[in-house]
């Protein structure tokens, strides 16, 4: 145990010291993200950046829904298609 621990009353000390730096952390990472909206919000053009931002979102949806939501046809199927393709090539 190192001795700030020691000295603020052991690992509840300890735990109360993570918690606030924690909280501290996300405050000021909260009060800088406010301030980046509010320079967006005084930009003269918002309402370009904004639709931008939601066509960026919808196609990032897409290719979201894309990736996870189509279903990979059948592993049969699959070599069915393949067999009937090389029977095709091959003139049976």
């Amino acid at each position: 145990m190192t001795q700030e621990a020691e000295r603020c009353g052991g690992m509840d000390g300890q735990a109360v010291l993570l918690v606030a730096g924690l909280a501290d952390l996300a405050v000021s990472t909260l009060g800088s993200a406010l301030g980046t909206v509010r320079g967006l919000l005084r930009r003269s053009d918002t309402a370009e950046l904004a639709a931008e931002a939601e066509h960026d979102l919808i196609a990032r949806g897409r290719l979201v829904l894309d990736r996870y939501a189509t279903v990979p046809p059948a592993h049969l199927e699959v070599l069915a298609r393949h067999s009937l393709a090389r029977r095709t090539v091959d003139g049976d």
